[in-house]
């Protein structure tokens, strides 16, 4: 996968086949046969032909047994997952009057897409903490510019202040939302591309993000990009 050199793009459907027709542990069978309640027929068997008729009182029965079975199944990988999880888990404990980082994220067109900071994550400036408010939330000491910022955080918001100031941003060289999100800064447009959708065409664009740690490559729709970046398109 590392060595792979073909265009990502292209492959990337196959791929998307492969996992959903393989064998997953959790529900016991391929994720199209949840789904569809059959297994997927691939060109191999296309030659196949079977009769079609409507969906029967045992079709029916059949598929509500088989949605019992995978809930069943799904809920007993859930708490087997869960039950290791606990115990790696530490409790994260702060007192008042500690110092902390506040973690923030870098806001991208389409959260769908999934593109947030991966290995880069991202700290603001340290905040004292003024008040416990549970185990999981404490209050933090905002300054003015962050006044539009509800003070109270989830402790998965929040480090421990120490002096590793390579994953820092400081708080004046971006604009914090209350959504704790930052807007990226945008460098070039790459490449364009249509998708097809089933009502509708969507117009793609391969856009280069810069970063604090360099830059970032991936596919936005581009009537947001142009929302967003409009400095961008007005420079073309």
């Amino acid at each position: 996968m590392l060595r792979f050199g073909g265009n990502w793009d292209d492959h990337l459907p196959l791929i998307d086949i492969a996992y959903n027709n393989s064998y997953h542990t959790s529900i016991k069978m391929p994720p199209y046969e949840m789904l569809y309640g059959r297994t997927c027929r691939t060109p191999v068997c296309w030659d196949e032909v079977g009769s079609r008729e409507l969906a029967s009182t045992d079709v029916v029965l059949a598929t509500t047994k088989k949605i019992e079975i995978i809930r069943k199944r799904l809920k007993e990988a859930q708490d087997a997952w869960k039950s290791y999880a606990n115990k790696r888990r530490r409790p994260i404990e702060f007192n008042v009057g500690d110092f902390v980082m506040l973690k923030v994220s870098p806001w991208k067109g389409v959260m769908r897409f999934k593109n947030k900071g991966k290995l880069s994550p991202r700290f603001i400036r340290p905040f004292i903490i003024l008040k416990r408010v549970s185990e999981v939330a404490y209050v933090l000491e905002l300054p003015e510019e962050m006044k539009g910022i509800n003070n109270t955080f989830h402790v998965s918001y929040l480090r421990k202040c120490l002096a590793d100031e390579s994953s820092v941003i400081a708080l004046d060289e971006v604009e914090i939302s209350p959504k704790l999100t930052f807007q990226e800064e945008l460098v070039a447009i790459l490449r364009r591309k249509s998708r097809q959708l089933r009502n509708k065409e969507i117009l793609l664009v391969k856009v280069e993000g810069k970063r604090r740690k360099g830059t970032s490559i991936r596919w936005e729709p581009e009537e947001k990009m142009r929302i967003i970046y409009i400095y961008i398109y007005i420079s073309l």
